[in-house]
């Protein structure tokens, strides 16, 4: 009888002994899962793709969002670019020269880059747009001057007159979420405008006095900042020929992407 209860206690310490080592490996898989599939926690903020520069927001509204580098849906790895400044020799054309003198009238604080030829994705006369005016543009954003003068004249003439008449408060930071990157709309395999130097995703707007406004779809009673971002976006119409946003689709629910695509009769895809 003393035997059976010998074995029968040892059968107790080897089954939680079994347990414990069980668990600690369970533990160690979900630990690994978390930090090996961060990837997968991604917002997709292209056209049906995934954004290039996200900045590591703080804050608990904030959580779960991801630091993203420049990427093309159909590449496997990728990493931010390098840039490279315009050689001194380097002639733009008479149209580039204009157009920059017009950044300078709005305020815009630029840098001539290299011209980027990536197979088809490119831009002949790249500008790194890091501030307009006083707003700072957080990561500096890639575009044409075509188009950082459109987003430059959009912001003077609407973004900030429209946060001063519902917030009664200046601009201080747009948080902006991809501008170049060499990738095609997803299944469609169409080049994105993002790899021609024309587009602009906006996540967030920072104003002077401390709020920080939400690109992604408001709260139900939250009146003043749906309000905002209606205008802006509404306005945005005059200015660039696509705008899409949250309600649009899935792709879209958090951010404002706005671009000049050239279409044919003046379209415009506002929605």
């Amino acid at each position: 009888m003393a035997g059976i209860f010998r074995a029968a206690s040892v059968a107790v310490r080897q089954t939680k002994r079994a347990r414990t080592v069980a668990a600690g490996l369970a533990l160690a898989a979900v630990s690994a899962c978390n930090t090996g599939s961060v990837l997968s926690l991604q917002p997709a903020v292209d056209v049906g793709s995934q954004t290039a520069a996200v900045p590591q927001y703080s804050g608990p509204k904030y959580t779960g969002m991801q630091t993203l580098v420049p990427s093309n849906p159909y590449m496997t790895a990728a990493y931010p670019r390098m840039d490279e400044p315009m050689a001194p020799t380097e002639q733009m054309p008479a149209s580039e020269v204009d157009c920059r003198k017009e950044l300078k009238r709005l305020g815009v604080v630029y840098t001539d880059l290299a011209p980027i030829r990536e197979g088809q994705c490119g831009i002949d006369y790249p500008v790194k747009v890091s501030s307009i005016g006083s707003i700072g543009m957080k990561p500096a954003a890639t575009l044409t001057c075509d188009m950082a003068a459109t987003f430059a004249g959009w912001t003077r003439n609407e973004l900030i007159p429209s946060a001063r008449w519902r917030y009664f408060s200046g601009v201080k930071t747009i948080r902006q979420g991809s501008s170049y990157s060499c990738r095609r709309i997803a299944g469609e395999g169409v080049l994105s405008e993002h790899g021609k130097g024309n587009a602009l995703d906006i996540m967030s707007i920072e104003l002077n006095n401390g709020n920080d406004i939400d690109v992604r779809k408001p709260g139900l009673f939250a009146f003043r900042t749906r309000g905002f971002l209606n205008t802006v976006r509404a306005d945005g119409c005059q200015y660039f020929t696509t705008v899409l946003g949250p309600g649009y689709n899935y792709d879209h629910r958090n951010h404002f992407h706005f671009d000049v695509k050239n279409r044919k009769n003046g379209y415009r895809a506002c929605r």
